[in-house]
């Protein structure tokens, strides 16, 4: 929205446990948090409320702002042990309904993040030791609402810091969204549906896929498909294959072993440790950022990916995979993307 070296208007603004509720000159005042001990020589402004506690089976409301301006980074961490049990919910415009609806460490493209992986991205990067930061931008007109739901059985602490601009925007922005969905496992000759559902203008930006492969050899043959603009059994975008749609090639094999990489705006950015190329059981995060080349649709979009490997005398084996992804997309108003996410035993990663 500006560039570094214009003057501008906009009013910079931040939300974390040491100002729950963003208002300018009002950090650092709290009398009681999780730091309150640590200061008990010091007093008010001495990092007395760093972190939030979660109690088991709550959600809490980590930002409500009121105002027109644009999110431009999330930083969080956390000291839980388990994946997939903390869910992220962002709300535009007073909406009642949830644009953004993900495991927290899948919105940060980091499902088993148990192997503390680092990623460095344009708009995600994992740092040491397990912080999550996203740089996505997302507009809203009147409000902004985001929470966070604990399906520990255990209380867990929660840093973060959500930080915002109020100001005026143009009148054509559109609202972020991210949706969720696994299939575990996926049937025989079916697709994964990374996205579907979605009606109206706007331009997908993102995927996240996290794999699990159930089958020994390569899984990544696959072709990711955008179906667009009323397309219904053959897509206008069609890839050649898994590795190429996130900037790899040739089975992201190197010398014999999968090579790790992370980029601007694609990456392979973890994999499960074993000497072994091709077994079964490993794990793999993979990322896309259609930053430079957002695909932009007018009524509608479904994006798709097939699972597909090698069977005897080089023939495709439609595989039985565990395949979770993450779309992230703009769209002109705000979508309710519920329903595409499991219970707590059908997010758990085993």
């Amino acid at each position: 929205m500006t560039n570094l070296f214009e003057l501008s208007d906009w009013k910079s603004r931040s939300v974390s446990a040491e100002n729950f509720t963003g208002e300018k000159g009002r950090g650092g005042m709290a009398k009681t948090g999780t730091g309150a001990d640590p200061a008990r020589d010091l007093g008010i402004g001495w990092k007395i409320s760093p972190s939030i506690v979660l109690a088991p089976g709550v959600t809490v409301t980590l930002a409500d702002v009121a105002g027109q301006g644009m999110i431009r980074h999330i930083w969080c961490t956390d000291n839980s042990e388990l994946n997939r049990q903390l869910i992220l919910r962002i709300y535009w415009d007073g909406s009642e309904a949830p644009s953004v609806e993900v495991p927290l460490c899948d919105f940060f493209a980091c499902a088993d993040y148990q192997n503390h992986p680092l990623l460095s991205s344009e708009k995600v990067c994992v740092n040491p030791e397990k912080a999550f930061n996203c740089y996505w931008e997302m507009p809203f007109y009147r409000s902004f609402r985001i929470t966070l739901e604990s399906l520990h059985t255990k209380d867990v602490t929660l840093y973060y810091q959500i930080d915002y601009l109020l100001g005026e925007l143009p009148g054509n922005c559109a609202f972020f969204h991210a949706r969720f969905n696994r299939t575990n496992p996926l049937p025989y000759k079916a697709v994964h549906t990374i996205l579907d559902g979605v009606s109206g203008k706007g331009q997908y930006v993102g995927t996240y896929l996290f794999w699990g492969a159930n089958s020994n050899g390569w899984w990544g043959e696959g072709e990711v498909k955008f179906f667009l603009d009323g397309d219904r059994d053959y897509p206008t975008i069609c890839g050649t294959g898994t590795e190429d749609y996130f900037g790899g090639a040739w089975d992201f094999d190197a010398g014999g072993r999968y090579q790790r990489f992370c980029t601007p705006y694609s990456g392979l950015s973890d994999i499960t440790p074993t000497d072994a190329l091709y077994q079964s059981q490993r794990r793999f995060s993979m990322y896309r950022w259609h930053l430079c080349d957002p695909i932009y649709f007018e009524k509608d979009i479904r994006v798709t990916i097939q699972a597909l490997g090698w069977r005897s005398e080089r023939r495709y084996l439609p595989l039985q995979d565990d395949i979770s992804s993450v779309a992230y997309f703009y769209l002109e108003t705000p979508l309710d993307v519920r329903g595409t996410l499991p219970d707590r035993d059908g997010l758990e990663i085993v």
